[in-house]
């Protein structure tokens, strides 16, 4: 019988519920107990595809083409699991499909609510999954904080959970946050009390309160927690903010929360003292040496708007022994003041995705000095683009070349529309979503990278590469190494006369893990480390240093 851990937040948002849920999942995975996850979202968009990145961050794309919530991501990354379309839920989604359902009458003329009509359909959504993963757990986070109106229907659904599953079935986890008062250096437990006080008033007991904080958790303040939100004093875990995500399972692990939730679920399990979890995070809190990596984009001011290319970056540091420190450029200062001052100590350059004019003209900047400086780069999606755009541009004399998004009526559209798009209207899910094969040139640095001649990759995007200027492009050794079984879209492209300068169509971080970096990333830093440049030096060892007699 499946079991079901249901995981809110309080007091604030953005506490780390996310990171909470990946860390539980892991936790059970590591005890031999199979997973999967569910995010419920309220906002009322069917999906977050149209939404500005400072909005809601990045979206993530899983296997079967769904534009999901970020935390999918960090599930992903955690677990090392790929989901799909059923691991995300929005009220835009639940709402659609009720009305749907009343418009074609299948509700024999009854008054459509939100308690039982909403309500069912979420919990229907949160038992197909169950069904379609035949998983131990299903991990459930509630999306937004206790108290939000538009969450509402969502913690009734959970709710109501308890009654029509075993109620040894079911696991609430509350995630709060402790403030810390500096003038007085106390932490205090006032804001988790009324949190937890409001979420019984929606009949939700916590099993266990996990409580945030920037500092460390003293046993008097768990007892205090213990005590005023009624819940056993070992189940009060402490999780003070970290040098690294990837610490969370441990240190939940060391509190006792996965014994806690074993025990409570009746689960049979084995042992795990997550050994290589342990000497992985040793990894990435010991790292040799430092490398600075540019990422000139155009949502740069919200990490979270390319958090998934972040953790690529980190996971391919801590396999080479590095800590990456990236400097977020935003694209329209160099476009202001040119690319020297922002790139000249870095030793590599990514280039991520983005959709509109905005920009731009810096990220071909960019491009035109990682070329001429042999810096190291990578581009992907829109970092593909604006290389083919200034190679066309400065290699082969188009001077108007440019991509038909930025400029309906170039002249030189070496970036165009794809042909499957032009007549599309529809902006949200329409896009070339999900994962398509690639084949990969003999001998390429791709080829070499991913050690195989063919590859399947995840897409987000409705322009390409236009091959009515292939031809061209290989003339002064920009070539397609990667391009769809059928040779029509290129989805891989590298500049030859280069240490490394390539660019992808698709978006390689959606599968990078912390204990497997994606190749491409693992190749780009590995060549990044061991380029040199101003004010950088290799370290040596003192005992390969010569001694004057």
């Amino acid at each position: 019988m499946t079991r079901y851990v249901f995981v809110t937040g309080g007091v604030v948002s953005s506490v780390g519920k996310g990171i909470a849920v990946a860390s539980i999942g892991r936790i059970l995975k590591d005890r031999g107990v199979s997973v999967s996850v569910l995010k419920l979202d309220p906002y009322l968009n069917v999906d977050p595809g149209t939404m500005s990145p400072y909005q809601h961050g990045e979206v993530f794309v899983t296997r079967d083409g769904s534009e999901t919530d970020l935390d999918l991501g960090h599930y992903e990354r955690f677990i090392d699991m790929e989901l799909t379309e059923s691991s995300n839920v929005t009220a835009g989604q639940i709402y659609t499909d009720v009305i749907a359902k009343e418009r074609k009458g299948d509700f024999l003329g009854g008054t459509i609510q939100s308690v039982p009509h909403v309500t069912d359909g979420i919990k229907q959504r949160i038992l197909r999954l169950a069904e379609e993963s035949q998983a131990d757990v299903i991990v459930v986070e509630v999306g937004g904080t206790v108290g939000d109106i538009e969450g509402q229907p969502f913690l009734e659904a959970i709710r109501q959970m308890r009654n029509e599953a075993p109620r040894d079935c079911v696991f609430y986890v509350h995630v709060t946050y402790l403030p810390y008062i500096r003038a007085t250096g106390e932490l205090k437990t006032k804001p988790t009390q009324h949190s937890v006080r409001e979420l019984r008033g929606d009949g939700i007991q916590p099993d266990a309160i996990i409580c945030r904080s920037d500092e460390a958790v003293p046993d008097d303040i768990k007892d205090k927690v213990s005590l005023f939100c009624d819940v056993e004093r070992r189940a009060v875990i402490a999780l003070p903010t970290v040098e690294s995500v990837y610490q969370v399972p441990l240190m939940l692990e060391d509190e006792g929360l996965g014994d806690l939730i074993v025990e409570s679920l009746d689960l049979d399990t084995n042992p795990t003292a997550m050994t290589d979890w342990k000497i992985l995070v040793d990894s990435i809190l010991q790292p040799k040496r430092e490398i600075s990596i540019a990422m000139v984009g155009k949502y740069v001011d919200l990490h979270d708007a390319y958090i998934s290319v972040k953790e690529a970056l980190f996971h391919a540091g801590a396999l080479h022994g590095a800590s990456v420190d990236i400097q977020w450029i935003p694209a329209e200062e160099i476009e202001r003041d040119g690319p020297e001052r922002y790139l000249q100590s870095v030793c590599g350059i990514v280039v991520p995705g983005g959709f509109g004019p905005r920009g731009v003209e810096g990220m071909i900047d960019t491009v035109k000095y990682a070329r001429e400086r042999e810096v190291p780069y990578l581009g992907r999606c829109l970092g593909l683009q604006v290389m083919v755009i200034e190679i066309a541009r400065n290699l082969l004399g188009k001077e108007s070349a440019n991509s038909t998004e930025f400029d309906p009526d170039t002249s030189d559209p070496v970036i165009d529309l794809m042909r499957d798009q032009r007549d599309v209207v529809d902006m949200g899910g329409t896009m070339r979503l999900g994962v398509y094969p690639c084949d990969l040139q003999k001998g390429s640095l791709a080829a070499k990278a991913y050690d195989c001649s063919s590859v399947h990759e995840r897409h987000r995007h409705r322009f390409e590469f236009n091959n009515a200027n292939r031809g061209e492009f290989e003339s002064v050794g920009f070539w397609p190494t990667g391009v769809s079984p059928d040779g029509r879209l290129v989805e891989i492209m590298e500049y030859e006369k280069h240490p490394f300068m390539l660019g992808v169509q698709f978006h390689p971080e959606f599968l990078s893990r912390p204990d497997r970096p994606h190749p491409l990333f693992r190749e780009f830093v590995g060549v990044a480390k061991d380029t040199l440049r101003e004010g950088s030096q290799h370290s040596m060892p003192l005992s390969t240093i010569p001694t004057v007699s």
